[in-house]
C-alpha cells in the first residue's frame, strides 16, 4: 500500500489543535493583517470596507450556524479576525474560502490566514500536490492567502518562522512564496462555482406554521438557523420547552396560534437534519388528523426547535452563562480552583459562588449576555407588533423543491472519490518517476557503471554495510526505502548459542537443545558427537588457565572435526580459494593442488562474495530481486549488462 503524503496521515500531530481547542471542532478561523501597522480607526474603516465587499455575496445566503463575521483584534498586533462554526455543512467553510479569497483580490495589501480544527485544511485538500519539506510538524505560519492565490513560506527561507517573520517575507519576497500550480488549480476547482453554488445550496420548503413563527421568518429569515440548531441539538431540559410552547403558540393573551402555510428557506443540510429525525409531536401542538402530512410535520418541527432556541436562549442570557460560563468555569478547574472538592459539598458550592459573583461583575459576562439575548431581542420585537393570520392568506406560498438531491447523493460521492482516486494515481506517478531518476543519478555519480565499475568499491560498501553498528532500531537504510520489520525470536537465537559455545558435557548441551521439548534449529544430528567428543578431549588433555583459552581449544577442536566432515564432500568446489590463482601461475607444479587436497584450503571471501552477488544478480534478468534490494540498500547500482545476447 502507497505512503499517502504527510498531510493525510492521521497519525501526525496537528499544531494548531491547542490553539484552536477553545472554539468548537466545526469551526473555521480566520485572520487578516494589513501589510502597514493601521491606526484602530483606519482598521475599522477596513472592517467596515470588507465588510461591504463580502455584504452582495452574503446577503440571501443561509448560514448553518453564524454568518461570515470580522472584529477588530489588538494582539500580537492589530488584525481583523473571525470564526464561523459550519457544523454538518461543509459548504460553509469554502463559501468562507471563497469569500477571504475575494478579500485578497480587492484588498490586495492583507495577508489572509485560515485553518479550522484539522489545522492547515487548505494544505490537506492539496495534499498531493505540496512539496515533499512540508508536513503537519512544520506548517504552522507558512501559509497565506494573498492576491487572489495561495502562499507557502519555503523552508529554505524560513525554517521555522513565527507570524512577524512569515508576514515580512510575504511583503518582500511575494512571489517567491507563490505556491504551485497544481496546489493553486486543487484550491480553485475546490471553491468553483461559488456563490452560484451557495445559491444552489439553499432549499425552499412548504411548511405550515403557527403565525407567530411565520411572522418571524418573514423579518427574520436568518432564524432558520438557530431553530434547525434548537431542533437538532435538543436535550431533555430543552424538550420541556416544546412540550409547553408557551411562546409560539400562547404567546398572545388568551387562545393559541392560528396555523398559516408559507415557504421557508434553508440550507440542504439544515433539509436533511429536519428530514432525518423522528420526532413526536407535544400534546399542545395542533396536528392535522391525517397522518403523512409532511407540510405539518416539518413546520411542527420547526416551531418547536424555535421554542426551544428561544427559552435556552433567554435562560442563558438571564443567567449570563453560555459558553462563556462554561470556558471560564473550566479554566478555574484546570487551575485547581476548587482543590479536588467533591461536587455539592459546603466547600464546593461556596467557591462556585464567589466564582459566579466574580464573572458576572466581568466585562466577559455582559458581552455574554447581550450576545445570548440578541436573538431573543430580535423576535420579542417583531412579536411585539399587531400580527393576524389575514397577512399570510393573501401570499402564494410556492411549492417546495425537489428533494431527490437528498436521495441520489451516490453520485456525486462516487464522482468525488474517482476524483481522489486520480489524484493518488498521478501522485505515485510522481513518485516513481522522481525515484527512478534519482536511482539513475546515484549510479551515475558513483562512478559504478559499465566498464567504470569498480568491484573493489563493491567490497568495500558491503563490508562496512557488515560491519556497522545498528541500534535497537534495526538497520539503517535510505529514507527513500522502507524497512520491512524483522522478527527475531531471541530467547531461541540466544539459547542455540549457548547450545554450541557452553559446552558443559554431552548432558548439559542436549537438555538446552531439547528445552522446548524438540530439536533446536541448530541440531548437528549424530555427527554432531564427534564435536562433542573432540571437546571433552581438548579438555581432558589440557590444563586451560581461563575462559579464552577454553574457547579457542574448542574453536581448534571444532575446526578440525568439521574439516574432516566436509573433505569427503563437494562443497569446496562450490567456492574459489586462495590457492586457486596461485595453481594457475605455477602449472608446472602439479604437486601443488594435490598437497593443498590433504587440507580444506581457505577461501577467498571477497572474490566469493563479488562472484555470487554477480551470479545471483544476472538471474534476476533485470527484474527486481534479492541482490539489486540489498546493493540498492547501501546505494549501489549495478550496470546492466548491455553485452547480454551477444
Amino acid at each position: 500500500m502507497a505512503t499517502p503524503p504527510p498531510f493525510l496521515n492521521s497519525n501526525n500531530p496537528n499544531p494548531l489543535t491547542q490553539a484552536s481547542s477553545r472554539l468548537p471542532e466545526d469551526t473555521v478561523i480566520y485572520s487578516i493583517y494589513p501589510d502597514n501597522p493601521l491606526s484602530q480607526d483606519a482598521l475599522q474603516s477596513l472592517h467596515l470596507q470588507i465588510l461591504n465587499a463580502v455584504s452582495p455575496f452574503t446577503t440571501s445566503y443561509i448560514w448553518q450556524h453564524e454568518p461570515f463575521t470580522l472584529s477588530i483584534a489588538l494582539h500580537p498586533f492589530p488584525h481583523l479576525k473571525g470564526h464561523l462554526r459550519f457544523g454538518d455543512n461543509l459548504n460553509d467553510e469554502w463559501f468562507t474560502v471563497f469569500l477571504l479569497f475575494r478579500v485578497s483580490v480587492a484588498f490586495p495589501s492583507v495577508s489572509i490566514q485560515v485553518h479550522d480544527s484539522d489545522g492547515e485544511f487548505l494544505l490537506i485538500e492539496a495534499a498531493y500536490h505540496l512539496p515533499r519539506w512540508l508536513n503537519p510538524e512544520n506548517s504552522q505560519n507558512r501559509a497565506f492567502i494573498r492576491r487572489g492565490k495561495l502562499h507557502i513560506i519555503p523552508q529554505s527561507a524560513l525554517p521555522n518562522p513565527t507570524l512577524t517573520e512569515s508576514l515580512n517575507f510575504l511583503i518582500e519576497n511575494e512571489q517567491a512564496a507563490v505556491a504551485p500550480d497544481s496546489v493553486q488549480y486543487v484550491i480553485q476547482n475546490r471553491i468553483a462555482g461559488y456563490p452560484e453554488k451557495a445559491k444552489l445550496n439553499t432549499h425552499s420548503v412548504r411548511v405550515r406554521v403557527p403565525v407567530s413563527v411565520a411572522r418571524v421568518f418573514k423579518h427574520a429569515p436568518s432564524l432558520i438557523s438557530l431553530a434547525v440548531e434548537g431542533f437538532y441539538d435538543r436535550d431533555m431540559d430543552s424538550m420541556k420547552h416544546a412540550a409547553k410552547m408557551e411562546r409560539f403558540l400562547k404567546g398572545r393573551k388568551g387562545g393559541e396560534e392560528e396555523m398559516v402555510t408559507v415557504t421557508v428557506k434553508m440550507s440542504r443540510a439544515m433539509y436533511a437534519q429536519l428530514m432525518q429525525q423522528r420526532f413526536q409531536a407535544p400534546k399542545c401542538y395542533p396536528m392535522p388528523a391525517k397522518k403523512g402530512d409532511l407540510e405539518a410535520e416539518l413546520g411542527m418541527k420547526i416551531a418547536c426547535g424555535l421554542e426551544m432556541m428561544y427559552q435556552e436562549k433567554k435562560k442563558e442570557g438571564e443567567e449570563g452563562k453560555g459558553s462563556g460560563w462554561k470556558k471560564y468555569k473550566e479554566s478555574l478547574e484546570k487551575s485547581g480552583y476548587f482543590k479536588g472538592l467533591v461536587p455539592g459539598s459546603n466547600e464546593y458550592t461556596r467557591l462556585m459562588e464567589n466564582a459566579e459573583e466574580y464573572y458576572k461583575n466581568s466585562s466577559l459576562f455582559s458581552k455574554t449576555r447581550e450576545m445570548l439575548n440578541a436573538p431573543v431581542r430580535q423576535i420579542d420585537e417583531i412579536l411585539s407588533l399587531p400580527y393576524s393570520a389575514d397577512e399570510f392568506k393573501n401570499e402564494d406560498a410556492p411549492p417546495s423543491d425537489d428533494d431527490s438531491w437528498l436521495y441520489s447523493g451516490e453520485d456525486e460521492l462516487n464522482s468525488a472519490l474517482q476524483d481522489r482516486q486520480k489524484e493518488m494515481e498521478l501522485y505515485e506517478l510522481k513518485r516513481e518517476k522522481k525515484k527512478s531518476k534519482e536511482q539513475k543519478d546515484t549510479g551515475a555519480s558513483s562512478s559504478l557503471k559499465g566498464e567504470d565499475f569498480d568491484l573493489s568499491e563493491l567490497v568495500k560498501t558491503m563490508q562496512g554495510f557488515m560491519h556497522k553498528m545498528s541500534s535497537y532500531e534495526g538497520a539503517e537504510v535510505h529514507n527513500d526505502r522502507d524497512p520491512k520489520e524483522v522478527e527475531l525470536d531471541v530467547e531461541r537465537f540466544m539459547k542455540d548459542v549457548e547450545s554450541v559455545m557452553k559446552y558443559q558435557g554431552d548432558e548439559n548441551v542436549t537438555r538446552d537443545m531439547d528445552d522446548d521439548g524438540g530439536s533446536s534449529d541448530m541440531d548437528f544430528g549424530a555427527d554432531s558427537n564427534l564435536l562433542l567428543k573432540a571437546a571433552d578431549e581438548s579438555e581432558d588433555g589440557s590444563d586451560m588457565s581461563d575462559h579464552e583459552d577454553g574457547e579457542d581449544s574448542f574453536m581448534h577442536s571444532y575446526s578440525d572435526v568439521m574439516n574432516n566432515e566436509l573433505k569427503s564432500t563437494t562443497l569446496k568446489k562450490s567456492f574459489v580459494h586462495a590457492n586457486e590463482q596461485t595453481s594457475v601461475k605455477n602449472e608446472g607444479t602439479s604437486n601443488a593442488t594435490e598437497d593443498m587436497d590433504e587440507e580444506f584450503s581457505p577461501v577467498d571471501v571477497d572474490v566469493n562474495l563479488v562472484k555470487n552477488l554477480l551470479d545471483s544478480f544476472a538471474c534476476q534478468q533485470g527484474l527486481p530481486g534479492p541482490t539489486s534490494n540489498l546493493l540498492g540498500l547501501m546505494g549501489v547500482n549495478l550496470p546492466k549488462d548491455d553485452n547480454k545476447g551477444k
